[in-house]
């Protein structure tokens, strides 16, 4: 019902409802934004319309990011973060506080720290919602901006080629990583999971890429595998997602064992022509000097970020 209700009103609530044919004339529409970045905010397809950004976590990405490119688009924007401060505070359920934004905005975008909140709010509405993130489930529009910078630093015939993808850090409780596993698992690409034996990547993860032929490897290091990858895909340790007394220890530990430098990237073999991505924030995981190397893909994904985030709202409203 969800891939149905994509071409009709178009909800973005989960990385499982994209399928190769609606990426790829995604993709197309974001590279043409991206070309003619003054055309399309010149045809203003957003004008008269109000996108409601509601996030209960904190978020400074993505918020700016769905704020910016309904401003670009001519859009405006009705921001309500931090909204434990009010009638949710009350004990006011999600759907109704979704209901009554409905009847002000034309779009809403969703932050929630519990896992299926997107897809209950969307049951109620008639008006299109993104989920930006619920809990650790998932996080779609990021895995789509992921896919997006991909696509546009190494082209887009390189999806089609079979490139190798590396994921670092903590896999299990990520739901960048979760998202983006499901989305690249329609082209035809390796994978490898690299992290500790206690964060990786979960099982029902592996047995849907399983299902699709793709072809997936685990390891405790890079050593092995970095000088064949194509896409780094570093992710942060979370802090918030530890639990329980040996939760500092554990954290710790995971954090400090996968740091990109210069050096690492050198001494193992890392190839010339190849992207480092992280989905930010990063608390040490990639070390700023590596920044200035032009395989430094982080920040340029930002601004990729917008732009997809500005196709999938002019999608949504048209």
């Amino acid at each position: 019902a969800m891939a149905e209700r994509w071409n009709g009103f178009p909800n973005v609530l989960s990385a499982a409802q994209f399928h190769k044919g609606n990426l790829l004339s995604l993709l197309k529409l974001a590279k043409e934004i991206h070309l003619d970045m003054k055309k399309s905010t010149a045809d203003a397809p957003l004008k008269g319309k109000i996108v409601a950004l509601l996030f209960y976590e904190p978020s400074t990405r993505t918020s700016s990011s769905f704020h910016c490119a309904t401003l670009r688009l001519g859009g405006q924007v009705l921001s309500l973060k931090n909204v434990k401060t009010s009638s949710v505070a009350k004990g006011e359920t999600l759907e109704d506080t979704v209901r009554t934004l409905e009847s002000y905005c034309d779009l809403i975008v969703l932050r929630h720290p519990e896992k299926g909140s997107a897809l209950a709010a969307s049951k109620v509405l008639k008006c299109p919602i993104f989920n930006a993130g619920d809990g650790a489930g998932e996080h779609p529009t990021q895995a789509l901006l992921d896919l997006f910078t991909i696509y546009m630093e190494l082209g887009a015939d390189a999806l089609e080629k079979g490139l190798t993808v590396t994921m670092l850090g903590d896999l299990k409780n990520g739901r960048t990583v979760h998202s983006l596993s499901n989305i690249l698992s329609h082209f035809p690409i390796k994978l490898n999971f690299v992290s500790p034996d206690f964060l990786k990547m979960p099982d029902y993860i592996k047995k849907m890429l399983a299902e699709k032929k793709i072809q997936v490897s685990e390891y405790e290091n890079l050593e092995t595998c970095l000088k064949d990858t194509d896409v780094l895909y570093v992710t942060r340790v979370q802090k918030e997602r530890f639990k329980g007394p040996d939760a500092k220890k554990l954290y710790e530990k995971a954090q400090g064992a996968y740091v990109i430098t210069p050096d690492l990237m050198k001494k193992l073999k890392a190839k010339e022509k190849m992207i480092v991505m992280h989905p930010l924030p990063r608390i040490g995981e990639i070390d700023p000097a590596f920044d200035s190397d032009p395989r430094a893909a982080y920040f340029r994904q930002m601004k990729y970020g917008m732009i997809l985030r500005m196709a999938l709202l002019v999608r949504a409203t048209s």
